[in-house]
C-alpha cells in the first residue's frame, strides 16, 4: 500500500481519514465505478446524472466545446456525484484545449523555440486557469516525450523538442503553473513516445532504447517530473522490451504495452522511480491497447498490473461488465482494487475536492469565463509567437519580401486538415491587406503539360508554400504530398531557379525532408493566428526572427541545409 502523507499527496490526518472512511462506505459497484474516466459527449442533464449515479464514475473528459456549455455540464456532473469527479481535458496548448473560445497559446515546440522557460510557465497558467474556469481540474499535460524520431507523426510539435534539459525545465514549469491554478497534471506518455516512428493509436509502438539509454533520457525526465510533484502520470500503449528483459531475466517474448505491463508500471515506475501518485491509462480504444489482448482480460488486467484509472471506453456498459467480471474471476485482485481506488480518492483529497464540494465551489460561476482569452493571455500568446517563429534557412537571401518587389504571389496550400480553411483564409487575407496580389493554387489537369516555363515566370513574382500539416493521431505519416501530373505540376517546387520561393510550416517542422530544394524555410510550429501574424511580420522585415529550432529541421541530412 502507498503512503498517503508522502509526495505527491502530502495528506493531513483528516484527509487520510476521509479517504479511508469513504472507501469503507463504498459498495463494490461504486469502487469499480471509480476506476473509470469515460469521454462524455452528451450535455443532457438526465443523462449526466444517470452516468454518475448509476455508474459511479471517478472522472470524465469532454472534448473542446463552448465554455458556458462545458461549465454548466461540469456543474451538473459535480452536483450529482456523491464523490467529487476528476474532470479532465487535453490542456496541451492553451485554454482552447477545453473552451473553444479560450486562448490558443501555442504548441509545446513553439514554446521551446523561444528558449524561455517562463513561456512554458505561461502555457501552464493560460491552459489551466482557462480550463479551471469551465470546471476542469485535471490536465492531460504536459507532454514530456523527446522528439527523437522525425518520422513520428504524433509527437512532433506536441513536444518541447529533442533536448533533454529543455523538456525537463519546461515540463516542470508547466507543473508549477498548473498547481497554482488548482489543476492536477498528468505527464505523458510513459515510458516515452518519440523513439518509434509509429503511432500508438494504430498499434503498440515500441520504445527501443536500452535500459542505460532510457535511464539517461526518459528515466531522467520522469524522475524530475515526479520530484516536481506531478500528481498523475499517463501510461501509454508503448512497449519497452529492454526493461521487460531486465525484470524478467530472459529475452522478451512478446510486445506488451506499458498499460498492461506489471514490469513497467510497478517495477519501473513505482519501485525504481518511486512514483507514489496516480497512474492513468491513455485512451483504451486505441489499437495499441485493444490489439494487445482480448478486451475482457485487458480491462481488469490494466488495473491489476499497475494502472489506477481506466481511460475512455469502446462501450461503457461492456467495459464496466468486463471490469466487474474480472474482479469476480480474480484477474483484478482485492488488493489492487483497494490500492487503485484509494489512490484516486487520495488524489481528490490532495486537490481539496471534498472541501470544494462542501463549499459548492467545485465549478465556478459564469463570471469565471471572463478569463478566456483575456488581455493578459492574449499578450503572452503574441509574445510567445514573436519569440518562437524560426527562420531555418534563407540561403538565397530572399527576405524580407515586399509588395513592391514580389507583388504577385502564388500561394500553395499543403495539408488536408479540418483547420485548413481557417488557416488559409486568414493567411491569404493578411497578405492581401499588405498589398500583395494572391492567387491560390488549384490542382491542374493535363493542361499543365502545355504551359511553358516563360509563361509561368511572367505570371508570378513569388511562390509561397503554406503547410498546415498538423500533428494528429491515427495517421501513419505527417509529410508533404504533392499534387502531380506525371511528375509535373505547379504544386511541386520545380521552379526554385525560375521564381523565388519560400516555405512556411505552421505544423510539422521537418518538411525540408521532402523539399530540400527550397532555399527559404520558416517554422511556426503552430497554426494560431498569433503565429501567422508573426510569420508575416518577420517575412516583411518588420520584426526579426528570434526562435531557435528545438529539433534538427535538417533531419541529419547535409543536402537540406543548402
Amino acid at each position: 500500500m502507498f503512503d498517503f502523507k508522502a509526495k505527491p499527496f502530502y495528506l493531513k490526518d483528516e484527509q487520510v481519514q476521509w479517504v479511508n472512511d469513504t472507501y469503507e462506505g463504498m459498495s463494490i459497484k461504486e469502487k469499480i465505478g471509480q476506476l473509470f474516466c469515460p469521454i462524455v459527449f452528451t450535455k443532457e442533464e438526465d443523462e449526466l446524472r444517470k452516468l454518475v449515479q448509476e455508474k459511479h464514475i471517478g472522472g470524465m473528459l469532454y472534448r473542446e466545446g463552448p465554455g458556458e456549455e462545458l461549465r454548466q455540464a461540469h456543474k451538473i456532473l459535480q452536483d450529482a456525484a456523491k464523490i467529487p469527479l476528476l474532470t479532465a481535458s487535453n490542456l496541451e496548448y492553451g485554454g482552447n484545449g477545453s473552451a473553444v473560445e479560450g486562448t490558443y497559446f501555442g504548441r509545446e515546440m513553439l514554446v521551446a523555440a523561444t528558449g524561455d522557460t517562463e513561456k512554458a510557465y505561461q502555457l501552464g497558467k493560460v491552459s489551466c486557469s482557462e480550463g479551471a474556469a469551465v470546471g476542469v481540474n485535471w490536465s492531460f499535460a504536459p507532454v514530456v516525450d523527446l522528439d527523437q524520431n522525425y518520422h513520428n507523426p504524433i509527437t512532433n510539435v506536441r513536444t518541447f523538442g529533442d533536448d533533454l534539459q529543455t523538456v525537463i525545465d519546461m515540463g516542470k514549469a508547466y507543473i508549477k503553473a498548473a498547481e497554482e491554478e488548482g489543476v492536477a497534471t498528468s505527464v505523458k506518455h510513459f515510458p516515452g513516445d518519440g523513439v518509434d516512428e509509429r503511432d500508438q493509436h494504430l498499434l503498440t509502438s515500441v520504445n527501443s532504447l536500452s535500459c542505460e539509454e532510457w535511464d539517461a533520457t526518459y528515466g531522467k525526465i520522469y524522475e524530475e517530473m515526479i520530484e516536481a510533484g506531478t500528481l498523475t502520470v499517463m501510461a501509454a500503449h508503448i512497449a519497452m522490451p529492454a526493461y521487460e528483459e531486465y525484470f524478467d531475466g530472459k529475452p522478451c517474448e512478446k510486445i506488451i504495452p506499458a498499460t498492461l505491463s506489471k514490469n513497467l508500471m510497478i517495477h519501473l515506475l513505482r519501485e525504481k522511480l518511486g512514483f507514489n501518485g496516480l497512474i492513468t491509462t491513455d485512451a483504451t480504444p486505441m489499437v495499441g491497447f485493444c490489439s494487445a489482448s482480448d478486451r475482457a482480460t485487458a480491462v481488469p488486467l490494466s488495473i491489476e498490473n499497475g494502472c489506477d484509472v481506466f481511460l475512455f471506453n469502446r462501450n461503457m456498459e461492456e467495459d464496466y461488465r468486463f471490469m466487474t467480471e474480472g474482479y469476480e474471476k480474480g484477474i483484478l485482485s482485492e488488493a489492487r482494487l483497494e490500492e487503485a481506488v484509494k489512490r484516486i480518492l487520495a488524489t481528490k483529497a490532495a486537490m481539496k475536492l471534498p472541501e470544494k464540494k462542501a463549499e459548492g465551489i467545485l465549478v465556478p460561476g459564469p463570471e469565471a469565463l471572463e478569463i478566456l482569452k483575456c488581455e493578459k493571455h492574449d499578450v503572452w500568446a503574441k509574445e510567445c509567437a514573436d519569440q518562437g517563429v524560426t527562420l531555418v534557412k534563407d540561403t538565397q537571401n530572399l527576405l524580407p519580401i515586399c509588395a513592391e518587389k514580389q507583388k504577385r504571389i502564388l500561394l500553395e496550400l499543403m495539408g488536408d486538415f479540418p483547420s485548413n480553411e481557417r488557416v488559409w483564409t486568414y493567411f491569404k487575407e493578411k497578405l492581401e491587406s499588405e498589398g500583395f496580389e494572391v492567387t491560390v493554387y488549384e490542382n491542374e489537369g493535363f493542361e499543365v503539360l502545355e504551359d511553358t516555363v516563360e509563361n509561368f515566370k511572367h505570371r508570378y513574382d513569388l511562390i509561397l508554400y503554406l503547410a498546415n500539416i498538423e500533428t494528429a493521431s491515427n495517421k501513419t505519416v505527417s509529410r508533404l504530398n504533392w499534387h502531380t501530373m506525371f511528375g509535373l505540376g505547379n504544386n511541386m517546387p520545380w521552379m526554385v531557379h525560375e521564381i523565388p520561393a519560400v516555405f512556411v510550416s505552421v505544423g510539422n517542422p521537418y518538411h525540408l525532408l521532402d523539399a530540400p530544394m527550397l532555399k527559404t524555410f520558416i517554422n511556426g510550429y503552430c497554426n494560431s493566428e498569433y503565429v501567422m501574424d508573426a510569420v508575416i511580420e518577420k517575412m516583411m522585415g518588420r520584426s526579426e526572427f528570434k526562435g531557435t529550432s528545438p529539433i534538427d529541421p535538417f533531419c541529419g541530412k547535409m543536402d537540406l541545409k543548402f
